[in-house]
C-alpha cells in the first residue's frame, strides 16, 4: 500500500552502527527522503559511505539501528519475505542465478518462487529475452555467460515477477560500452513502461545523468545533496570550458578565460559562468584567431561531487 502522498518509499532517522573490534563504526548517521511511486532515483557517494547499507535496509537485508523505513507501506525487516514480492534487487558483484542452470532454468525457478502463473510467465520472458537479447542465451549455462551476458539475465531475473521497487547496487560495475547501453536502455525502458519505481547505487555518475530524474549523495552516513542533476550543476557548476581547435598553433590569452589544456592546435579555455557569457567568449575567440572548430563542454558531474566531497561547496538541496 503506498502512503497518501504517493510514497513509495519513506525513511526517516535512518541510522545504523556496526560493532567491530576497535569499537563501533557508523554506516549511515541519520538520514531522512522520500520517493514518490516511479520515480527513478541515484544514489550517489564515494566508497564506503553508506550507499550499499542503505539499500540493504531497505531491501530489509539488514536491520537498522535507528530510524524508521517502509517499503510500498510494509517495513523491510519485519516483513521481508511480503515484500520480496513486491521488490526485485540487483547486485553487481553477485549473482542470484544458479551457476550450473542454463539460463532458461534460473528463470523458471525464480518465476516458481515468486509464484508467477505459467501462461504470464512465458510472455513476459518472451518480451524480457527480446529486450535484453537473452535469446541466444537461454539455454547456455549461466557460467558460461560473460560479465555483461550475465549482468542483462540478473536483471531479467530481478524483473521477471514484475516488481513495484528495484534496488540496483552497481548494476554496470566492470561492464564494456556496449553493455552498458544496453543494461541503460532497458533499465530506461522498464521505468517508462512499467512504472517501475527504481533506486540507483553507483560510481558510474553516467548512469546517473543518463537515468536518473533525481540524485541523492551521501558521504560518511549524510546526505549532502538531494534535487536534480541540473540543479547540481546550477549550483556547483561556476565554471564552464571551450574547446577550441586552431588553424595555427599559438598562444591564446583573452581576459575572462584561461587556458587550463593545450594539445596541439586544441586549447581548453575555462571561464567562469556568473562573469562571462559562452557567446561573448566565442566572439572574442573569433575576433582574435582564425578558429576551424568549437565546442562548449558543460560542468561534469563527478567534479561537481568530488568539489562537495573536499568542502569547496556547501550541501544543497532542491
Amino acid at each position: 500500500m503506498i502512503a497518501r502522498d504517493g510514497a513509495m518509499i519513506e525513511v526517516a532517522g535512518l541510522r545504523k552502527e556496526f560493532r567491530t573490534r576497535r569499537g563501533r563504526v557508523v554506516g549511515v548517521a541519520g538520514i531522512d527522503f522520500r520517493v514518490a511511486a516511479g520515480e527513478f532515483v541515484g544514489y550517489a557517494g564515494p566508497n564506503g559511505a553508506g550507499k550499499s547499507t542503505t539499500v540493504k535496509m531497505m531491501s530489509g537485508i539488514l536491520v537498522p539501528s535507528a530510524g524508521t523505513i517502509r517499503v510500498d507501506g510494509l517495513v523491510p525487516w519485519r516483513e521481508r519475505r511480503r515484500l520480496a514480492r513486491r521488490t526485485g534487487v540487483v547486485f553487481g558483484q553477485r549473482s542470484q542465478l544458479w551457476w550450473d542452470l542454463p539460463v532458461r532454468e534460473s528463470f523458471e525457478l525464480v518465476g516458481h518462487l515468486y509464484g508467477v502463473p505459467g501462461a504470464e510467465q512465458a510472455v513476459r520472458l518472451a518480451r524480457l529475452a527480446a529486450l535484453l537479447d537473452l535469446g541466444p542465451l537461454l539455454d547456455e549455462p549461466v557460467r558460461a555467460l560473460s560479465l555483461g551476458q550475465r549482468m542483462r539475465a540478473e536483471l531479467a531475473a530481478a524483473v521477471l515477477p514484475m516488481p513495484r521497487v528495484l534496488f540496483l547496487d552497481e548494476p554496470t560495475i566492470g561492464l564494456d560500452v556496449e553493455a552498458k547501453a544496453a543494461v541503460r536502455d532497458f533499465l530506461r525502458e522498464l521505468n517508462r513502461a512499467e512504472g517501475t519505481t527504481v533506486i540507483l547505487t553507483t560510481h558510474d555518475l553516467d548512469d546517473i545523468t543518463q537515468l536518473c530524474s533525481r540524485l541523492m549523495i551521501i558521504d560518511h552516513g549524510r546526505l549532502i545533496y538531494d534535487g536534480t542533476v541540473d540543479r547540481l550543476r546550477d549550483a556547483y557548476g561556476t565554471t564552464r570550458v571551450l574547446v577550441v581547435d586552431l588553424v595555427d598553433d599559438v598562444r591564446v590569452e583573452l581576459e575572462g578565460a584561461a587556458t587550463v589544456r593545450a594539445e596541439g592546435h586544441r586549447r581548453w579555455l575555462q571561464f567562469a559562468r556568473d562573469e562571462l557569457s559562452a557567446a561573448e567568449l566565442i566572439a572574442r575567440v573569433l575576433d582574435r584567431h582564425e578558429v576551424v572548430d568549437l565546442t562548449l563542454v558543460e560542468p561534469d558531474i563527478e567534479d561537481i561531487v568530488r568539489r562537495i566531497y573536499r568542502g569547496e561547496a556547501a550541501p544543497a538541496s532542491g
